[in-house]
Protein backbone atom coordinates (compact mmCIF):
# COMPACT_ATOMS: atom_id res chain seq x y z
CA UNK A 1 0.00 0.00 0.00
CA UNK A 2 2.83 2.40 0.84
CA UNK A 3 4.59 1.67 -2.46
CA UNK A 4 1.35 2.14 -4.40
CA UNK A 5 0.68 5.47 -2.70
CA UNK A 6 4.18 6.68 -3.43
CA UNK A 7 3.71 5.86 -7.11
CA UNK A 8 0.64 8.08 -7.50
CA UNK A 9 2.64 11.01 -8.83
CA UNK A 10 2.44 13.33 -11.83
CA UNK A 11 3.59 10.68 -14.31
CA UNK A 12 0.71 8.46 -13.11
CA UNK A 13 -1.73 11.26 -13.89
CA UNK A 14 -0.16 11.89 -17.30
CA UNK A 15 -0.10 8.17 -18.15
CA UNK A 16 -3.70 7.77 -17.04
CA UNK A 17 -4.83 10.70 -19.18
CA UNK A 18 -2.99 9.41 -22.26
CA UNK A 19 -4.27 5.86 -21.88
CA UNK A 20 -7.80 7.01 -21.14
CA UNK A 21 -7.92 9.38 -24.11
CA UNK A 22 -6.39 6.98 -26.62
CA UNK A 23 -8.25 3.88 -25.41
CA UNK A 24 -11.54 5.78 -25.40
CA UNK A 25 -11.10 6.69 -29.06
CA UNK A 26 -10.65 3.01 -29.87
CA UNK A 27 -13.59 2.05 -27.66
CA UNK A 28 -15.87 4.56 -29.37
CA UNK A 29 -15.04 3.13 -32.79
CA UNK A 30 -15.64 -0.42 -31.53
CA UNK A 31 -18.94 0.75 -30.00
CA UNK A 32 -19.99 2.22 -33.36
CA UNK A 33 -19.32 -1.13 -35.07
CA UNK A 34 -21.09 -3.19 -32.39
CA UNK A 35 -24.14 -0.94 -32.19
CA UNK A 36 -24.47 -0.72 -35.97
CA UNK A 37 -24.29 -4.51 -36.43
CA UNK A 38 -26.99 -4.84 -33.79
CA UNK A 39 -29.05 -2.18 -35.56
CA UNK A 40 -28.98 -4.04 -38.90
CA UNK A 41 -29.70 -7.35 -37.13
CA UNK A 42 -26.24 -8.79 -37.72
CA UNK A 43 -25.15 -9.02 -34.09
CA UNK A 44 -23.68 -12.48 -34.73
CA UNK A 45 -20.93 -10.75 -36.73
CA UNK A 46 -19.68 -8.98 -33.61
CA UNK A 47 -17.25 -11.88 -33.19
CA UNK A 48 -15.24 -10.35 -36.02
CA UNK A 49 -15.14 -7.04 -34.14
CA UNK A 50 -13.82 -8.76 -31.01
CA UNK A 51 -11.37 -10.83 -33.06
CA UNK A 52 -9.84 -7.73 -34.64
CA UNK A 53 -9.80 -5.86 -31.33
CA UNK A 54 -8.11 -8.71 -29.46
CA UNK A 55 -5.50 -9.06 -32.19
CA UNK A 56 -4.71 -5.35 -32.05
CA UNK A 57 -4.34 -5.38 -28.27
CA UNK A 58 -2.02 -8.40 -28.48
CA UNK A 59 0.16 -6.78 -31.15
CA UNK A 60 0.29 -3.50 -29.20
CA UNK A 61 1.42 -5.31 -26.04
CA UNK A 62 4.09 -7.21 -27.99
CA UNK A 63 5.28 -3.95 -29.51
CA UNK A 64 5.48 -2.34 -26.09
CA UNK A 65 7.42 -5.30 -24.70
CA UNK A 66 9.81 -5.16 -27.66
CA UNK A 67 10.47 -1.45 -27.19
CA UNK A 68 11.13 -1.86 -23.47
CA UNK A 69 13.40 -4.86 -24.10
CA UNK A 70 15.46 -2.85 -26.58
CA UNK A 71 15.61 0.12 -24.21
CA UNK A 72 16.68 -2.08 -21.30
CA UNK A 73 19.79 -3.14 -23.20
CA UNK A 74 20.96 0.38 -23.99
CA UNK A 75 23.34 2.58 -22.06
CA UNK A 76 25.39 5.72 -22.46
CA UNK A 77 24.90 8.02 -25.49
CA UNK A 78 22.86 5.42 -27.37
CA UNK A 79 20.32 5.46 -24.53
CA UNK A 80 20.04 9.25 -24.86
CA UNK A 81 19.55 8.88 -28.60
CA UNK A 82 16.81 6.28 -28.13
CA UNK A 83 14.98 8.33 -25.49
CA UNK A 84 15.20 11.51 -27.55
CA UNK A 85 14.08 9.84 -30.76
CA UNK A 86 11.19 8.02 -29.05
CA UNK A 87 9.99 11.18 -27.31
CA UNK A 88 10.00 13.29 -30.47
CA UNK A 89 8.40 10.53 -32.55
CA UNK A 90 5.64 10.13 -29.95
CA UNK A 91 5.03 13.87 -29.95
CA UNK A 92 4.76 14.11 -33.74
CA UNK A 93 2.47 11.08 -34.08
CA UNK A 94 0.16 12.08 -31.24
CA UNK A 95 -0.09 15.70 -32.37
CA UNK A 96 -0.95 14.65 -35.91
CA UNK A 97 -3.60 12.16 -34.79
CA UNK A 98 -5.26 14.62 -32.40
CA UNK A 99 -5.77 17.13 -35.18
CA UNK A 100 -6.75 14.46 -37.69
CA UNK A 101 -9.47 13.29 -35.30
CA UNK A 102 -10.63 16.87 -34.72
CA UNK A 103 -11.01 17.43 -38.47
CA UNK A 104 -12.59 14.07 -39.32
CA UNK A 105 -14.56 12.99 -36.25
CA UNK A 106 -17.93 13.96 -37.75
CA UNK A 107 -17.41 11.65 -40.73
CA UNK A 108 -15.99 8.61 -38.95
CA UNK A 109 -19.34 7.06 -37.98
CA UNK A 110 -20.82 7.14 -41.48
CA UNK A 111 -17.56 5.95 -43.04
CA UNK A 112 -17.35 2.95 -40.68
CA UNK A 113 -20.96 1.99 -41.29
CA UNK A 114 -20.43 2.20 -45.05
CA UNK A 115 -17.38 -0.08 -44.84
CA UNK A 116 -19.34 -2.58 -42.73
CA UNK A 117 -22.09 -2.62 -45.37
CA UNK A 118 -19.53 -3.28 -48.10
CA UNK A 119 -17.95 -6.13 -46.10
CA UNK A 120 -21.33 -7.77 -45.55
CA UNK A 121 -22.59 -7.32 -49.12
CA UNK A 122 -19.40 -8.74 -50.63
CA UNK A 123 -19.09 -11.54 -48.09
CA UNK A 124 -15.65 -10.30 -47.02
CA UNK A 125 -16.50 -10.53 -43.32
CA UNK A 126 -12.84 -10.38 -42.30
CA UNK A 127 -13.05 -6.76 -43.42
CA UNK A 128 -14.99 -6.09 -40.21
CA UNK A 129 -12.17 -7.62 -38.18
CA UNK A 130 -9.65 -5.52 -40.09
CA UNK A 131 -11.65 -2.34 -39.34
CA UNK A 132 -11.59 -3.16 -35.63
CA UNK A 133 -7.90 -4.13 -35.75
CA UNK A 134 -6.82 -0.91 -37.45
CA UNK A 135 -8.89 1.25 -35.08
CA UNK A 136 -7.53 -0.36 -31.92
CA UNK A 137 -3.94 -0.81 -33.13
CA UNK A 138 -3.68 2.83 -34.21
CA UNK A 139 -4.53 3.97 -30.70
CA UNK A 140 -2.36 1.20 -29.22
CA UNK A 141 0.64 2.33 -31.25
CA UNK A 142 0.21 5.92 -30.11
CA UNK A 143 -0.15 4.79 -26.50
CA UNK A 144 3.01 2.66 -26.70
CA UNK A 145 5.00 5.51 -28.22
CA UNK A 146 3.87 8.05 -25.65
CA UNK A 147 4.04 5.84 -22.57
CA UNK A 148 7.48 4.56 -23.55
CA UNK A 149 8.72 8.12 -23.24
CA UNK A 150 7.12 8.45 -19.78
CA UNK A 151 8.48 5.04 -18.81
CA UNK A 152 11.95 6.57 -19.12
CA UNK A 153 11.02 8.94 -16.28
CA UNK A 154 8.98 6.77 -13.87
CA UNK A 155 8.37 3.11 -14.80
CA UNK A 156 6.13 2.36 -11.80
CA UNK A 157 3.94 5.41 -12.20
CA UNK A 158 3.60 4.78 -15.92
CA UNK A 159 2.33 1.22 -15.43
CA UNK A 160 -0.15 2.29 -12.75
CA UNK A 161 -1.52 5.05 -14.97
CA UNK A 162 -1.77 2.61 -17.89
CA UNK A 163 -3.69 0.02 -15.86
CA UNK A 164 -6.03 2.60 -14.33
CA UNK A 165 -6.79 4.30 -17.65
CA UNK A 166 -7.47 1.02 -19.44
CA UNK A 167 -9.74 -0.21 -16.62
CA UNK A 168 -11.86 2.92 -16.64
CA UNK A 169 -12.25 2.80 -20.43
CA UNK A 170 -13.31 -0.87 -20.40
CA UNK A 171 -16.03 -0.10 -17.84
CA UNK A 172 -17.13 3.00 -19.74
CA UNK A 173 -17.16 1.12 -23.07
CA UNK A 174 -19.60 -1.43 -21.66
CA UNK A 175 -21.94 1.36 -20.57
CA UNK A 176 -21.63 3.09 -23.95
CA UNK A 177 -22.50 -0.08 -25.87
CA UNK A 178 -25.53 -0.66 -23.65
CA UNK A 179 -26.64 2.94 -24.14
CA UNK A 180 -26.51 3.51 -20.37
CA UNK A 181 -24.37 6.64 -20.61
CA UNK A 182 -23.74 9.29 -23.23
CA UNK A 183 -20.69 11.54 -23.51
CA UNK A 184 -20.60 15.10 -24.86
CA UNK A 185 -17.91 13.88 -27.28
CA UNK A 186 -17.06 17.17 -28.98
CA UNK A 187 -16.46 18.96 -25.68
CA UNK A 188 -14.70 15.97 -24.15
CA UNK A 189 -12.23 15.52 -27.00
CA UNK A 190 -11.59 19.26 -27.30
CA UNK A 191 -10.48 19.61 -23.67
CA UNK A 192 -8.58 16.32 -23.49
CA UNK A 193 -6.85 17.13 -26.77
CA UNK A 194 -5.57 20.40 -25.34
CA UNK A 195 -4.36 18.61 -22.19
CA UNK A 196 -2.55 15.99 -24.27
CA UNK A 197 -0.94 18.69 -26.39
CA UNK A 198 0.39 20.32 -23.21
CA UNK A 199 1.96 16.99 -22.28
CA UNK A 200 3.27 16.59 -25.83
CA UNK A 201 4.97 20.00 -25.76
CA UNK A 202 6.86 19.08 -22.60
CA UNK A 203 7.78 15.70 -24.02
CA UNK A 204 9.03 17.33 -27.20
CA UNK A 205 11.33 19.56 -25.14
CA UNK A 206 12.55 16.53 -23.18
CA UNK A 207 13.33 14.70 -26.42
CA UNK A 208 15.37 17.64 -27.69
CA UNK A 209 17.27 17.73 -24.39
CA UNK A 210 18.16 14.02 -24.69
CA UNK A 211 19.40 14.52 -28.25
CA UNK A 212 21.56 17.42 -27.06
CA UNK A 213 23.09 15.17 -24.40
CA UNK A 214 23.69 12.51 -27.05
CA UNK A 215 25.43 15.07 -29.24
CA UNK A 216 27.63 16.28 -26.41
CA UNK A 217 28.63 12.72 -25.48
CA UNK A 218 29.41 12.01 -29.14
CA UNK A 219 31.58 15.10 -29.51
CA UNK A 220 29.05 17.06 -31.59
CA UNK A 221 29.22 20.79 -30.88
CA UNK A 222 26.06 22.81 -31.63
CA UNK A 223 27.43 26.06 -30.27
CA UNK A 224 25.26 28.39 -28.22
CA UNK A 225 22.16 26.27 -28.95
CA UNK A 226 23.49 23.68 -26.52
CA UNK A 227 24.36 26.25 -23.87
CA UNK A 228 22.26 26.95 -20.78
CA UNK A 229 19.64 29.61 -21.55
CA UNK A 230 18.91 30.41 -17.88
CA UNK A 231 18.97 28.74 -14.49
CA UNK A 232 16.10 29.31 -12.06
CA UNK A 233 16.73 26.18 -10.00
CA UNK A 234 17.12 26.91 -6.27
CA UNK A 235 20.41 25.79 -4.76
CA UNK A 236 18.81 22.94 -2.81
CA UNK A 237 16.89 20.11 -4.48
CA UNK A 238 14.72 20.04 -1.35
CA UNK A 239 13.21 23.35 -2.42
CA UNK A 240 9.74 22.64 -3.91
CA UNK A 241 10.49 24.92 -6.88
CA UNK A 242 13.58 22.95 -7.87
CA UNK A 243 12.91 20.75 -10.92
CA UNK A 244 13.50 17.76 -8.65
CA UNK A 245 11.47 19.24 -5.79
CA UNK A 246 7.84 18.62 -4.88
CA UNK A 247 6.29 21.20 -7.23
CA UNK A 248 9.06 21.21 -9.81
CA UNK A 249 8.84 17.44 -10.38
CA UNK A 250 5.10 17.71 -11.00
CA UNK A 251 5.60 20.51 -13.52
CA UNK A 252 8.43 18.54 -15.14
CA UNK A 253 6.20 15.53 -15.76
CA UNK A 254 3.09 17.45 -16.83
CA UNK A 255 4.41 20.43 -18.80
CA UNK A 256 8.10 19.64 -19.35
CA UNK A 257 9.42 22.18 -16.84
CA UNK A 258 13.21 22.49 -16.80
CA UNK A 259 14.95 24.87 -14.42
CA UNK A 260 18.08 25.15 -16.59
CA UNK A 261 17.16 24.36 -20.22
CA UNK A 262 19.38 24.72 -23.27
CA UNK A 263 18.59 27.40 -25.86
CA UNK A 264 17.62 24.73 -28.39
CA UNK A 265 15.14 23.20 -25.94
CA UNK A 266 13.59 26.61 -25.26
CA UNK A 267 13.31 27.30 -28.99
CA UNK A 268 11.82 23.87 -29.69
CA UNK A 269 9.23 24.24 -26.93
CA UNK A 270 8.15 27.73 -28.03
CA UNK A 271 8.20 26.71 -31.70
CA UNK A 272 5.96 23.74 -30.96
CA UNK A 273 3.38 25.94 -29.30
CA UNK A 274 3.55 28.54 -32.06
CA UNK A 275 2.63 25.92 -34.68
CA UNK A 276 0.20 23.95 -32.51
CA UNK A 277 -1.42 27.10 -31.09
CA UNK A 278 -2.28 28.38 -34.56
CA UNK A 279 -3.63 24.98 -35.54
CA UNK A 280 -5.72 24.77 -32.36
CA UNK A 281 -7.32 28.11 -33.04
CA UNK A 282 -7.85 27.25 -36.69
CA UNK A 283 -9.43 23.90 -35.83
CA UNK A 284 -11.76 24.89 -33.02
CA UNK A 285 -12.31 28.60 -33.81
CA UNK A 286 -11.58 29.07 -37.56
CA UNK A 287 -13.44 32.39 -37.61
CA UNK A 288 -10.60 33.91 -35.56
CA UNK A 289 -8.20 33.28 -38.44
CA UNK A 290 -9.98 34.06 -41.73
CA UNK A 291 -9.15 31.54 -44.44
CA UNK A 292 -7.24 29.24 -42.08
CA UNK A 293 -7.60 25.56 -43.08
CA UNK A 294 -10.22 26.48 -45.66
CA UNK A 295 -11.00 23.78 -48.18
CA UNK A 296 -11.99 24.41 -51.79
CA UNK A 297 -14.12 21.26 -51.95
CA UNK A 298 -17.78 21.33 -50.99
CA UNK A 299 -18.72 19.46 -47.81
CA UNK A 300 -20.72 16.84 -49.72
CA UNK A 301 -17.70 15.98 -51.85
CA UNK A 302 -15.49 15.64 -48.81
CA UNK A 303 -18.03 13.26 -47.30
CA UNK A 304 -17.94 11.10 -50.42
CA UNK A 305 -14.16 10.92 -50.41
CA UNK A 306 -13.84 9.45 -46.88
Amino acid sequence: MILFTMQLGPVTVASFLITFREALEAALIIAILVVYLRKIHKAELNRYVWLGSAGAVAVSLLLGALVLTIYGGLEGPVENLFEGGASITATVVLTYMIFWMARNSKRIKSALEQKVDISISTGALLGIAILAFVAVFREGLETVLFLTAFFFLEPGETLIGLAAGASVVVALAVLLMRGTVHLPLKTFFMFTSVLLLILAAGLFGYGVHELIEYGEASGIDIGFLGQEAFNVNPASIDDPLHEKGALGSILKALVGYDGNPEWLRVGAYLGYWLVVGLYLVGTYSPSLIPGFLRTTKPRAELQDNV
